[in-house]
């Protein structure tokens, strides 16, 4: 188990816990909650071996293997597979043994080294690390393609599946949800609630927490202090925790007062002066209560806009994608990814944007915001239409060598009327009330965290008054307190909402009505959150029977469309042949997996050494073969995938 007695932590100056205790017992899902600044990041510090308690004890079970994710941004040409096959570090270690053992002429060495790396899952490493990166949102396309070619966010879960792959007595989450979206969310609180080790996860998201912990940590005014339940159930503990304690307070305050009262009428009597006396070695002796102070939360709200058109938006036909690239030959067409939309929106509506990865969702709030071209088709704006469009990256709309003043200054002229700037004191008014007041408004904000940057781009999007809000990912790198600010203020605000999010309170609380983005359409989905989380698994099981099926009936496939054009024939004729290809390779894989279990069972009886080593060479040479079949019939199996 884990064990913190009295533990004193500081960064510089700071005390982040002073004298805190807590028990975490082996298998046990916790979720680690506190204010920004509260110490979070420095217990994991602490939890992972890069810093030390300053006082008390501390300590870790030596035999455990810890996972976390690297918060580094990856620079490799790696493929993606073989990137989060090297986070199995037990993997590597075996691997590493092979190649000394192969180096030398001891055969009971090299036999115990292939027996290692088969029990450290040799045989089935792709596969593992395939699965967890098409569970994070990749295209089976994208397995092999190098690291470097993705974005950062993208880079970014590679780094989370790498971590999963690690084989872990404790695994350290910080922030896993910040990257992904709906369906990739959903993919991982399924696997971390089969992960059988001990977690500790910081995470904003409370619908993430309540599903995937059963223990809560909370670092209040440097204690830590443990409740049993997931982070709804401590919401409620607190809650009670805090009236009993004002409760007391203010009985604690009543009966002060009465003693003090007593004191000062009686303290000059001499009939009464042993009384008076006792009463104040009594009052000396009181444990004194604090009162609970409930620090002032984050508030703002968004300003009445100046106008509402009805519609606001009218698309007829339209299509979104992007522009062929600058350097593509002339005449190149755009890459539609969404097309032949007719829809509006009306004043007033609250729009949730739904769909798959690489569906669209982002490229359709881009468009309406103008920061993309339709490609095709038109979307008319109403009259007096303004738009405040907060991005998923902040840095598409700031400026990290500006300072948050500078930002304002800049919206001012950019947005006010000709002749008219806004006043300096007018904006650091305002900027203060998102909480960026003294030398922070002149805090260039590319040194700002990823909440201090969403809360510029809100405050930004607030100053403007818009009629129209676009918010793509707006909870990214915001705190539980901000995430309820803004849900508060989306709710109030008297315009239109439409919102992508992977956080589903903020969905369920915000939102009244949901589009689905979808095969290359956008419909309405007809149902809730809980609806939409059934029907991508739903929408993930069908996919997998229709490549069954396509592998049993090929023929069923070639005949399903008896009035399909000529492409269609071609495409099942294709379909045969890598089917066949398929078989034979399955049939070779069959043998190759039987040779392999009769080494396996040979290699468990006691042998002679150099029958050991000559046996485990063997069983090497069989792994190797089998890996460059399965190779081969993933491959395949791609093909397959896109023929049918």
């Amino acid at each position: 188990m884990i064990t913190l007695k009295s533990v004193t932590l500081r960064r510089s100056a700071k005390v982040l816990l002073d004298n805190a205790s807590v028990t975490l017992n082996p298998g046990e899902k916790v979720g680690l909650v506190g204010r920004n600044g509260a110490g979070k990041s420095t217990l994991f510090a602490l939890l992972n071996g890069t810093l030390h308690e300053d006082a008390g004890d501390f300590s870790i079970p030596t035999q455990w293997r810890m996972a976390q994710v690297a918060q580094d941004m990856p620079e490799t040409d790696q493929s993606a597979t073989d990137f989060v096959i090297e986070g199995d570090t037990v993997l590597l270690a075996a691997q590493a043994e092979v190649h000394a053992a192969e180096a030398t002429d001891d055969g009971e060495r090299m036999g115990h080294a292939y027996m290692a790396l088969h029990d450290a899952g040799a045989h089935d490493a792709q596969a593992r690390a395939q699965a967890l990166i098409l569970g994070l949102g990749f295209k089976t396309t994208e397995l092999n393609n190098p690291v470097d070619s993705f974005s950062g966010g993208w880079r970014m879960r590679l780094q989370l599946a790498r971590a999963l792959m690690c084989p872990s007595d404790l695994l350290l989450l910080d922030e896993p949800t910040n990257h992904l979206d709906l369906d990739a969310l959903v993919w991982l609180e399924a696997w971390l609630k089969r992960y059988d080790g001990t977690m500790v996860v910081i995470s904003h998201d409370r619908e993430f927490l309540d599903a995937i912990t059963s223990v809560t940590l909370h670092i209040d005014n440097a204690k830590l202090v443990r409740y049993g339940g997931n982070y709804s159930t401590f919401e409620d503990m607190r809650a009670q925790q805090m009236e009993l304690q004002q409760n007391s307070y203010l009985k604690q305050q009543d009966k002060i007062a009465h003693l003090q009262s007593f004191i000062a009428r009686f303290k000059a009597k001499a009939s009464k002066a042993k009384q008076a006396q006792s009463r104040v070695k009594a009052l000396d002796r009181m444990e004194r209560l604090a009162p609970v102070l409930a620090s002032a939360d984050f508030t703002f709200e968004f300003k009445e806009p100046a106008n509402l058109p009805n519609p606001m938006l009218a698309m007829q036909d339209a299509c979104f994608g992007y522009p062929p690239p600058e350097d593509a030959p002339v005449g190149t067409p755009p890459t539609v990814i969404v097309r032949n939309v007719n829809k509006s929106v009306m004043a007033g509506q609250r729009i949730g944007i739904l769909g798959a990865n690489g569906q669209g969702k982002s490229t359709l709030v881009k468009t309406v915001a103008r920061a993309l071209a339709p490609t095709g088709g038109t979307v008319q704006e109403g009259k007096g239409l303004n738009v405040g469009y907060f991005a998923q990256q902040e840095l598409d709309v700031l400026r990290p060598l500006d300072t948050p003043l500078e930002h304002m200054v800049r919206l001012a002229k950019e947005c006010l009327p000709a002749g008219q700037s806004g006043r300096e004191q007018d904006l650091r008014t305002f900027l203060g009330s998102f909480n960026f007041a003294g030398d922070m408004v002149k805090q260039p904000v590319g040194t700002m965290s990823g909440g201090e940057k969403a809360r510029l781009v809100l405050c930004m999007i607030v100053w403007q008054r818009p009629n129209l809000l676009l918010l793509d990912e707006p909870t990214n790198h915001l705190d539980l307190a901000t995430r309820e600010a803004l849900a508060m203020a989306l709710n109030e605000f008297e315009g239109t909402v439409m919102l992508v999010s992977h956080d589903r309170s903020l969905l369920r609380s915000v939102c009244d009505e949901f589009w689905l983005v979808s095969r290359g359409g956008v419909e309405p989905f007809d149902g809730d959150l809980d609806d939409y989380q059934r029907y991508l698994l739903d929408e993930a099981k069908r996919a997998r029977e229709e490549l069954k099926e396509s592998l049993k009936n090929p023929k069923e496939v070639a005949t399903q469309a008896p009035h399909a054009p000529v492409a269609n024939k071609k495409i099942s004729e294709k379909l045969k042949v890598l089917m066949r290809d398929q078989g034979k390779l399955e049939q070779v894989m069959l043998d190759l997996q039987t040779k392999k279990h009769a080494l396996e069972a040979r290699l468990s009886t006691p042998l002679p050494p150099q029958e050991i080593g000559e046996l485990g060479g063997q069983l090497k040479k069989t792994d190797d073969e089998l890996a460059g079949h399965e190779e081969k019939w993933l491959a395949i199996s791609e093909q397959i995938e896109a023929a049918s």
